[in-house]
């Protein structure tokens, strides 16, 4: 009677043993969504981190006293210079890189902030005094950006060794731009104003433009959803911004796969 006693009880908690919940599944579903809000955590955290407000990506800002920019070493550049540290870091990387193939770089411009692309602006504004208002600001637009619209103000775009694309035909300029064109992604560097043979609008060609869009693309998604024509003003033309499409056509007027980069 005793043995079958004990026997009876082991059988039962053997069946207990079979019909408890399994507790893996729990703890990886745990895990999971633990890991799930660490990723979410970080990508809101280096959103954060950049600080985007509607004055800094119209240029509103001075980005010398701003923590996230650094001034470029002298040897880098040919004039003061700053760039989003990011930025500059990057461009660090990819300098030693090109070094090592006998390529040199130059920044001959960085950082511009909205006061700065207005003096610019104003000055061709007079330049072309001769034209009507719509074919004054069209001339400029060719190279140079409305104050509020350049990709300058961000700190992640920067003009390299020369500002016109005859250079880059030159043996010593040639082999430059075809070093760029070959490696410079692999750093976060990308030509933006490419040729228009694709329907490409706004800008035309230039060279030496080259853009970090790892940065310049949360900079740009940004100014898309926040920012409109009418806060496109306080220079000579500002009026022209709706007319022109200069949102749509010079802002985002980008390579596609700048604009695909995610």
């Amino acid at each position: 009677m005793k043995q079958l006693s004990i026997f009876l009880s082991f059988f039962l908690l053997v069946a207990s043993c079979q019909n408890k919940p399994k507790e893996t599944s729990v703890v990886t579903d745990v895990k999971t969504d633990r890991v799930t809000k660490t990723t979410s955590e970080k990508n809101n955290l280096f959103n954060d981190s950049l600080n985007i407000t509607k004055a800094f990506v119209l240029g509103k800002f001075n980005y010398k006293t701003d923590s996230t920019f650094t001034k470029v070493d002298a040897k880098h550049s040919t004039k003061e210079i700053y760039l989003n540290t990011r930025a500059y870091k990057a461009f660090l990387e990819m300098t030693e890189a090109a070094k090592k193939d006998s390529i040199d770089f130059k920044i001959i411009s960085g950082t511009r902030n909205f006061y700065e692309q207005k003096a610019i602006w104003n000055r061709k504004w007079k330049k072309y005094n001769d034209l009507n208002p719509v074919d004054r600001a069209k001339k400029i637009l060719e190279y140079s950006s409305m104050p509020s619209t350049s990709r300058h103000h961000w700190g992640t775009d920067i003009d390299l060794n020369s500002l016109n694309n005859s250079y880059f035909n030159t043996e010593k300029g040639l082999k430059t731009y075809l070093w760029l064109k070959k490696h410079a992604n692999s750093f976060g560097f990308y030509q933006v104003y490419t040729n228009k043979n694709n329907g490409r609008t706004g800008y035309n060609e230039e060279k030496w433009h080259w853009s970090f869009v790892p940065l310049a693309s949360k900079y740009l998604e940004f100014y898309n959803s926040n920012i409109k024509t009418d806060d496109i003003s306080e220079f000579e033309g500002s009026q022209l911004a709706k007319d022109l499409h200069i949102i749509e056509d010079f802002v985002n007027g980008i390579p596609n796969n700048v604009k695909a980069y995610k």
